[in-house]
């Protein structure tokens, strides 16, 4: 078995419903790995909270693809999570990029279909 985490890709300043509903969503899948003993890491969930209390943009590309940057390299995967939007996100399509080219392997995930056996 491969140890490490997943990083799990979601869109957020993309998504149709803001912000806020973007982290709640990914924080409902982040929660699910937890109890089930999957080791992950989000960046909406993680970061959002640092965004807006430390009154940092959440917007700002330069400040947080940079800050990711390492946790992608030392993520054992990519798990998408196909949250409305999901598509079209920026920040999630450079992430899909980076595994790509690096050869990581990328899973895509319904958030609605929860099933985490692959990610084991």
């Amino acid at each position: 078995m491969n140890k490490g985490y997943w990083y799990l890709g979601s869109p957020y300043s993309k998504h149709p419903d803001g912000l806020e509903t973007a982290f709640v969503d990914i924080c409902k899948v982040a929660a699910q790995f937890a109890v089930d003993g999957i080791p992950a890491y989000s960046p909406i969930a993680h970061t959002h909270p640092i965004a807006m209390i430390g009154e940092v943009d959440p917007h700002d590309h330069s400040i947080w693809l940079p800050f990711d940057g390492p946790l992608m390299t030392a993520a054992r995967g990519l798990v998408v999570v196909m949250m409305p939007s999901w598509q079209d996100s920026f920040g999630l399509q450079h992430e899909i990029e980076y595994f790509k080219s690096v050869g990581k392997p990328i899973l895509y995930m319904d958030p609605d279909e929860i099933d985490l056996r692959p990610f084991r």
